[in-house]
């Protein structure tokens, strides 16, 4: 954990009780439909959402599960808050399906990346999520709405809550905002249907296999899955996906994320084989500059770098400033073990 995040948790840990209150005052007062209304929708919800703060892999589940839904013949449609982008709406169209149509600009880095991997997928923003589901059926016609971030989003009902954990920090020091990394209390959990572990490797399985014996104490009748983060491919920013990974790892790169948690990222290229002249972190959502290009291609060339390197989500930022020096992005998919397939289907049905 970085220093100051750790300051800043120890100095919020006399707060941690008032927030706590707070969250669990709203989560009775959606529960009893007081003041605060959960609306339910004419078609079934799927949740992808976290308890912490900071990355958990939601956009690969989100990809996973909307590809899932397709290839089981539905229509779903993705709805998410567009964290980051300057669309203002109340109904944001970044993508109808058959066309992207926002910039990563406007839609928000996540969306746009969504829209643009998962082509024949409606994906929409807006603050009021209830308001932009309605506006995905009754325009596209979709019989199954992803929510992107959706845990603590309780004014739309939900037939699915998936809930994720990344291995690399669980729960992180156990407390509740801004004493620790917590969004809500842990009794939040009983909310979900199912939980899933993400960035399961080697590395880590022994802690991960210990912290599934106590979400499955503490949650028996809630199913605990995991998923491991696979290189999929690598896009290049002359030649589109057509460097392949053993041409890659011959060439120095300068990587650098704008992303939760980079040094998951950092850590994935060293597993991978990369050969790594540096590496700078962004803070998360980080909007880049043609001077931040500028000097990241300086810094690579200064260490003898032959590319820049970076991750999917900061690529589709990066398109306006591609120009001689090499930008290559490395993207993944999310892989599942076995059984989760089978729980979506029957949590949600495989009807129209």
């Amino acid at each position: 954990m970085k220093p100051q995040l750790s300051l800043l948790f120890l100095v919020g840990r006399i707060f941690s009780p008032v927030y706590r209150l707070a969250m669990l005052l709203r989560a009775f007062l959606y529960r009893k439909n007081i003041l605060l209304k959960t609306q339910r929708l004419s078609v079934p919800v799927i949740s992808v959402g976290n308890l912490t703060l900071g990355g958990t892999g939601k956009t690969p589940m989100v990809r996973y599960v909307a590809k899932l839904l397709l290839l089981r013949g539905l229509r779903p449609a993705i709805v998410s808050r567009g964290y980051g982008g300057k669309a203002a709406a109340p109904v944001n169209i970044v993508s109808a399906g058959n066309e992207v149509l926002l910039s990563p600009e406007m839609a928000g880095d996540e969306p746009f990346m969504l829209a643009e991997a998962l082509p024949g997928v409606p994906v929409l923003t807006g603050p009021e999520r209830a308001r932009v589901a309605r506006h995905a059926i009754r325009e596209f016609g979709v019989n199954r709405i992803v929510l992107d971030d959706g845990f603590q989003h309780l004014a739309v009902s939900r037939d699915l809550d998936l809930v994720l954990f990344s291995a690399g920090t669980l729960l992180g020091n156990g407390r509740v905002f801004p004493g620790g990394e917590l969004r809500e209390p842990l009794s939040a959990l009983g909310r979900a249907h199912g939980f899933v572990i993400t960035g399961v490797d080697r590395g880590n399985r022994a802690k991960v296999e210990d912290f599934q014996r106590r979400l499955q104490e503490a949650f028996p009748e809630t199913p605990v899955f995991t998923g491991e983060y696979l290189p999929a491919g690598i896009w290049h920013s002359r030649q589109g996906k057509a460097c392949t990974f053993a041409e890659a790892r011959e060439i120095p790169v300068f990587a650098f994320a704008g992303i939760a948690n980079p040094d998951s990222f950092r850590q994935t290229l060293r597993q991978e084989g990369f050969f790594l002249a540096g590496f700078k972190e962004f803070k998360d959502h980080y909007g880049y500059t043609a001077q931040d290009v500028a000097a990241l291609v300086a810094a690579a060339l200064a260490q003898g770098a032959k590319a820049l390197l970076t991750t999917e989500k900061d690529f589709v930022k990066l398109r306006p400033f591609f120009e001689e020096f090499p930008i290559l992005a490395l993207t993944i998919e999310l892989r599942m073990n076995q059984g989760f397939d089978l729980f979506i289907a029957e949590r949600i049905g495989t009807e129209a």
